[in-house]
């Protein structure tokens, strides 16, 4: 059963403008490019938290993170904690991720992680590449996943995820209030003066948000957002650039902004609530064993719904 040595880099500067199969090359010694090409199309390699392909450029400050198979007692340990799944059968699992729980373990994280709670549940997925997870929500956003049971249905996922077909769709609130629905079609790199955030940069990655008001509030919105991409931190950094920033964004939001004329009850939840609202609430794919479309949806969690309608009631 093969386990997984984990490495993880930061791009080097002076590597700016190089395909990332080159620059696996050059930061992991004793691995040759062809290797690390195959592991690329394995999904084994991350950038910046997502799946590239091997022609992919860098732009320097990256994370870079890989999974080299080995034959080995694996690091992670299995972790009992309770799972909402959505759907399951032999291949894969739709699941509920809980705002605060992180995906994967890393640097402050070495454990806790839904990654130990699932090899808890199916200790199998351990020798699949990060236990059959394809994907990540980011800590404090709450929402639907996709995890893999098989490698021939994690591959699967993968191809979906890089071509972009898997749909994911969003409820965020924003400050202030949106007229219309929009696209924001921005370049998104890693952030040069700030490693815990991502910017629009134009030497980035291309990255495609569509947005449409869901509901409007005196002074929020609720939008329905989908993308056409998967760039770490996405929404948020693309609702910041076009200054409706998530209430509760600790990361990209401005200020706790609380209007005058505010009810008492707005007031205390806006207060209260210390995450991003953003919620992935919708999630479709290709099943990558029968080919069957299939959907699954989740309703706001019970933070972020009564903020919601605290909003509502505001709005009267």
């Amino acid at each position: 059963m093969n386990d997984y040595a984990k490495f993880s880099f930061v791009v080097p500067d002076e590597m700016v403008g190089q395909r990332v199969d080159k620059v696996l090359a050059q930061l992991c010694e004793g691995h040759s490019r062809s290797a690390i090409q195959s592991w690329i199309k394995e999904g084994l390699v991350l950038l910046d938290d997502e799946i590239p392909a091997q022609k992919d450029k860098v732009f320097g400050g990256e994370s870079l993170e890989l999974a080299v198979p080995q034959i080995s007692q694996g690091e992670w340990q299995a972790q009992e904690m309770p799972l909402d799944i959505v759907h399951e059968d032999d291949a894969m699992l739709v699941l509920c991720k809980p705002a605060g729980l992180v995906v994967h373990p890393g640097a402050g994280n070495p454990d806790g992680t839904l990654l130990n709670g699932l090899l808890f549940h199916y200790p199998e997925l351990r020798s699949l590449a990060r236990a059959g997870i394809v994907h990540r929500l980011d800590k404090d956003t709450s929402g639907l996943m996709v995890v893999a049971k098989t490698e021939l249905a994690r591959l699967g996922l993968i191809e979906q995820l890089v071509d972009h077909s898997l749909a994911r769709e969003y409820l965020a609130l924003v400050n202030g209030r949106v007229i219309s629905g929009g696209s924001v079609e921005e370049p998104i790199a890693r952030d040069k003066h700030d490693r815990r955030k991502m910017a629009v940069n134009m030497m980035g990655k291309e990255a495609i948000t569509h947005y449409r008001v869901a509901d409007r509030f005196r002074n929020h919105t609720l939008l329905q957002v989908n993308l056409e991409t998967g760039r770490t931190h996405q929404i948020r950094v693309h609702m910041n650039h076009i200054g409706f920033q998530l209430v509760g964004d600790p990361v990209y939001g401005r200020r706790l902004a609380i209007a005058g004329d505010c009810s008492a009850a707005l007031e205390q939840q806006l207060r209260s609530f210390q995450r991003q609202a953003l919620h992935a609430t919708r999630i479709a794919y290709r099943h990558p064993v029968t080919g069957e479309t299939q959907q699954w949806q989740r309703d706001l969690p019970t933070d972020m719904q009564a903020l919601v309608d605290a909003c509502r009631e505001d709005n009267r």
